[in-house]
């Protein structure tokens, strides 16, 4: 069952929009405004420019100075977006340490956020490891310290029983986007309390950018129910619930009274869980996505990555499918979600029984996983293997089988790692792999660039050129007997602002794992063959938007086939994404005729 419009009753957007033409239509999640239609605004002078959504700056042209009562509030001379967005990144560029210039990009979106995406779309490749990983994880770690201005929803323990009053004072009914964390498991960096709110705030930044979701149907919410950091306890100046964290009965309760709020008070909302513990993030997505639509990042975007790359390895490696084998190290949330993604694919390609099971093994910190170990979570258990198996590859399951004794039995052709384990893919276990495949693909997931299990410079020198590399963060190209090979970045910002997208415009009723199979099938179709040729297993950051039109398309589509979305013919679905892509381009704005009345009396 789709959803529409009519099943809210908006309360309009923030104040300072009073209202549209009629003739403005369904402007769709986006909210973009073509250039000939203006938004009416009831604020006046200060407010204007203290408002980042209308605030212009210098761009505020001579007639909406005189409509807004900004005549005299600014310079006089008039510039253009373009002026201002190179003026704006000299200003960051100029910053030599990372965490400043995320503290200068934060400061400009919370001062025009039309100019800060801009100067992000002008500027993708060089900003998008300052906004987001790993310049992000150090801004999670110091968030109380360089804190500035709230943005989005803070809710804690303290608000049970009015949860669904704390989400009204947003202001509007019409948030199409939350990103919510818990912030117990942040990137690698573990429990930073309040300073996890970096991240939904980074992830919506990134949403807008790269799918062109308008901001103001985005909402970041940090759900602050304490912390187990003692650090950030004794820390005099930390901003978040000064307590333990909720546990048990408790959270969960909490938890349900948030999402019930959230289908109440914004219903058309898709709801993307950030940032929580394993068994908290595998359990809330089971409990609550038929519930409403909502997806896990970490569990099925990062999925979709490693899919992503296993598909394009294949044809880098010109070897078929059905003679792959993974190894995965890591059993969180990110491992469990890639190891059933990749199952899923080789059991499309028709794997079944004990080759499917063959085709992954997975450890964790006891190492591998098999029956004959004792293994109280049941997600780790889906992928232990019959003891019988385990003797049959040659390894003893009466010995402790770690990474390298499963590399030498098992001869894997993709090794991908989500440990959070720093140089745990040592020289010893590359050249054992290597030693048995010609062009081994590794994959280092694990975010900010200190927790990566190898550094790609070491991973390319022990297989003599051969590997294909892709990481977590971005690492600079590795120069390899004469030729750079550019080192892939894994970032989930190439699946979830399309299939975020996709979901809106298709007004899915829920998120399906097909739907991040068909991203991770669509990002992999766009490595094109000077992508292979140049060592990588991913496309530039450059091409995001591009990758985000046809990651939508195909969730819209696969959405249509499913049942849970709208009947949108083939040839319809380009131009229906397309449309709903905002652009940062400034509005024209005219003041709200009832002021204007209420001026001119």
């Amino acid at each position: 069952m789709s959803r529409s419009n009519s099943e809210v009753d908006n309360a309009g957007d923030v104040a300072s929009v009073e209202s549209r033409p009629a003739d403005a239509g369904n402007q769709g999640v986006s909210g973009y405004m073509k250039d000939d239609v203006a938004e009416f605004v009831s604020l006046r002078g200060q407010a204007v420019l203290n408002n980042p959504r209308l605030n212009k700056g210098t761009a505020f042209p001579d007639s909406e100075r005189r409509a807004l009562g900004l005549e005299g509030l600014l310079p006089p001379g008039v510039a253009a977006l373009d002026m201002q967005a190179q003026r704006a990144y000299q200003h960051i560029a100029a910053k030599t340490d990372p965490l400043e210039r995320y503290i200068g990009l934060v400061a400009l979106q919370d001062r025009n956020e039309t100019l800060f995406y801009r100067v992000l779309l002008d500027h993708l490749e060089e900003c998008l490891p300052i906004i987001y990983t790993p310049t992000v994880g150090l801004a999670c770690q110091r968030y109380s310290h360089i804190y500035r201005r709230a943005r989005g929803v803070w809710i804690c323990p303290e608000h049970r029983g009015r949860i669904e009053k704390v989400l009204a004072n947003v202001g509007t009914r019409d948030i199409r986007l939350i990103v919510a964390t818990d912030n117990e498991r942040i990137l690698g960096l573990g429990d930073l309390g309040a300073g996890g709110m970096g991240i939904p705030i980074g992830k919506l930044a990134l949403y807008s950018t790269g799918a062109g979701i308008h901001p103001k149907y985005t909402l970041p919410i940090s759900l602050d129910v304490g912390t187990d950091n003692q650090e950030l306890l004794d820390d005099e100046l930390y901003l978040g619930w000064r307590h333990a964290r909720l546990r048990g009965k408790p959270y969960d309760d909490f938890i349900e009274e948030f999402v019930q709020a959230v289908k109440r008070i914004f219903p058309l909302a898709l709801l993307q869980w950030e940032d929580f513990k394993q068994q908290n993030a595998l359990r809330l997505l089971e409990r609550y996505r038929k519930r409403l639509p909502s997806f896990n990042d970490d569990i099925q975007g990062t999925a979709a990555i490693g899919a992503a790359a296993l598909l394009a390895g294949v044809r880098a490696t010109g070897k078929p499918l059905s003679q792959q084998r993974m190894v995965m190290l890591g059993a969180g949330a990110a491992g469990i979600g890639i190891s059933r993604l990749i199952r899923d694919t080789f059991r499309r390609s028709g794997a079944e029984g004990n080759e499917l099971i063959g085709k992954i093994g997975m450890l964790d910190s006891g190492g591998f996983l098999h029956q004959g170990r004792k293994l109280s979570d049941e997600t780790k258990a889906e992928f232990a293997w019959p003891v019988e198996m385990v003797k049959a590859a040659g390894m003893d399951p009466n010995q402790p089988l770690d990474l390298l004794a499963v590399v030498r039995a098992l001869k894997p052709t993709v090794l991908v790692g989500t440990s959070g384990q720093p140089g745990v893919f040592t020289e010893a276990v590359i050249r054992a792999m290597a030693s048995h495949v010609e062009r081994p693909v590794i994959l280092p997931l694990s975010n900010p660039t200190s927790k990566c299990e190898a550094k790609p410079a070491d991973l390319i020198a022990w297989t003599a050129g051969r590997a294909m590399v892709a990481t977590g963060s971005p690492f600079d190209p590795v120069e390899w007997q004469g030729r750079m090979i550019r080192i892939g970045q894994g970032n989930n910002v190439l699946i979830f602002p399309g299939v975020g997208l996709g979901v809106l415009v298709s007004e899915a009723s829920r998120v399906s794992d097909a739907m991040f199979r068909v991203a991770a099938e669509t990002l992999a179709q766009h490595v094109s063959d000077a992508d292979i040729a140049a060592g990588t297993l991913f496309p530039r950051l450059r091409e995001l938007r591009a990758i985000t039109h046809k990651v939508a398309c195909a969730v819209v589509r696969q959405a249509r086939e499913e049942g849970v979305g709208r009947p949108l013919d083939d040839g319809d679905i380009p131009s229906a994404v397309g449309a709903a892509m905002w652009t940062p381009n400034y509005a024209r704005l005219e003041a709200a005729p009832e002021s204007a009345t209420a001026e001119r009396s």
